[in-house]
């Protein structure tokens, strides 16, 4: 069923509001790809905090026309099937969901993402982006970095007190 000129005027604005809202938008083809298969892509994707949608690409093309931010990103690229994964909170979040899904479902093909910037990042780059830790993840890693130090002084600190305290032990029973 068609859309009225109303609903694609609301669907333009909530593209453009997810849009502002996203730190990235990951772009991808999914022709081919089963209607149950989406519907688990959507399900995964809500554990990370990234939103699928499928969008007419001239409704997303106005939306981007209409953001500041957006306005002269190259959309030449913006043909066929594709759908649109937003993340407001990780930047690398979408391309991980579309990724890790496209393992099992090789019909979702990366087309480009849009950074939060108004740079449009062409299919290799998001890959690339693909492999990168989450953010949750490099905050772990950097917390264990600047514990590890820490741990090994109470460690050598310990290690020298459980040695004092024995040889004292031993000189008092001795």
């Amino acid at each position: 069923m068609a859309l009225t000129k109303d609903q694609k005027h609301e669907v333009v604005g909530d593209i453009s509001e997810l849009l502002s809202n996203s730190r990235m938008t990951v772009v991808a083809e999914y022709k081919g790809t089963p209607v149950k298969a989406m519907q688990e892509l959507r399900r995964q994707s809500r554990e990370n905090g990234t939103s699928i949608k499928v969008v007419k690409n001239r409704l997303v093309i106005k939306a981007l026309q209409q953001n500041d931010t957006f306005k002269d990103v190259d959309v030449s690229g913006l043909n066929g099937m594709l759908l649109y994964a937003f993340n407001s909170e990780d930047e690398v979040a979408p391309a991980q969901a579309l990724a890790t899904f496209a393992k099992k479902q090789p019909t979702i093909q990366f087309v480009g993402a849009f950074s939060s910037e108004g740079a449009f990042l062409n299919a290799d780059e998001v890959k690339s982006l693909a492999t990168l830790p989450s953010k949750n993840q490099l905050i772990a890693g950097v917390i264990n970095t600047l514990n590890s130090p820490v741990r090994g002084v109470v460690s050598g600190l310990s290690g020298n007190l459980h040695g004092l305290l024995q040889a004292l032990e031993a000189k008092a029973n001795g």
